[in-house]
């Protein structure tokens, strides 16, 4: 693997992992010894934490929109319950005229 996907391997186990107490004593030397170590670290976290915000905000646009399906009044769709109401009672009338 190339050098620069170990390393971010090493941050992203670092980041997502839970690190055994020698593991965080290995990742503090290793900071001490390589000075970008921790810019990269941060970096990495801010890219997480934006996936994370944009995750939560895709998901909140997909649940209004299931929202808006489950109880929004559908365009049309009120004038065709009350054409059919009117026409049922239109029907049921024009039948009591007849018979009478």
């Amino acid at each position: 693997m190339r050098p620069e996907l170990e390393r971010l391997q090493r941050i992203e186990l670092h980041l997502l992992g839970s690190p055994r107490p020698a593991q965080a004593n290995e990742w503090v030397v290793q900071q001490l010894l390589d000075a970008e170590l921790e810019v990269d670290t941060e970096a990495q976290q801010r890219v997480y934490q934006g996936i994370y915000v944009a995750g939560r905000r895709q998901l909140r646009r997909e649940l209004e929109a299931i929202h808006e399906q489950l109880y929004q009044p559908r365009p049309g769709r009120w004038r065709q319950l009350t054409d059919g109401g009117l026409r049922a009672i239109i029907t049921g009338w024009r039948k009591l005229r007849r018979a009478h």
